[in-house]
């Protein structure tokens, strides 16, 4: 099974024009999990195994964040598909296919 996730997650109560601060780690934790990512620059994707794995980093995102913010803005996608797996670079690479840029 492959659980794809897209979501963003930043507080709200933050003075300042920039969350990155408080986003990066999130995304320090993201990455210290093992689990494989892509930062965008309006989210980030990441690929499990299960859903209960996806939903217990979505919590530890929550958690990241939570000594330091009073409110948590979340939006979260998921694309969850039996007998796949690798779709976070496969889905990239198939679409790429059908525009002519293989390997690009």
């Amino acid at each position: 099974m492959s659980v794809l996730v897209e979501f963003a997650m930043f507080p709200t109560d933050k003075k300042g024009e920039s969350a990155s601060p408080l986003v990066s780690k999130v995304i320090e934790m993201i990455r210290d999990s093992g689990v494989p990512y892509k930062l965008a620059s309006m989210g980030t994707s990441f690929e499990t195994n299960t859903i209960e794995e996806a939903n217990a980093l979505i919590a530890k995102a929550y958690y990241t964040l939570d000594p330091y913010s009073d409110r948590v803005y979340t939006i979260i996608k998921m694309d969850i598909r039996k007998g796949a797996s690798h779709r976070l670079e496969g889905k990239i690479e198939s679409v790429k296919k059908h525009i002519g840029e293989v390997n690009a």
